[in-house]
């Protein structure tokens, strides 16, 4: 996957990925990465969701999934360790 401007680095991918949420809920999941760099394009940009490139895949997926993990705080977790101020 070639790196987008807003996406995340190898070494943020390292930190963040042992802190994900893994529990299965039925259908095979969306590459997590590709998703955490499509919320951080939104956020970084401030374009509209729906017009989130393709090379993230569906704009309802990342929204989906941002809205999941930021009712379970794991966002706050997440840019914390990466240093990230939004």
């Amino acid at each position: 996957m070639a790196h987008g401007r807003y996406d995340l680095t190898e070494f943020e991918w390292n930190v963040i990925k042992p802190l994900l949420p893994n529990k299965a809920r039925g259908v095979p999941r969306v590459d997590d990465r590709r998703v955490l760099n499509g919320n951080f394009y939104q956020l970084r940009s401030g374009s509209p969701r729906a017009d989130l490139p393709e090379r993230y895949g569906p704009y309802t997926t990342v929204y989906n999934r941002f809205n999941r993990w930021r009712h379970l705080s794991d966002l706050q977790i997440l840019t914390a360790n990466v240093g990230y101020e939004g």
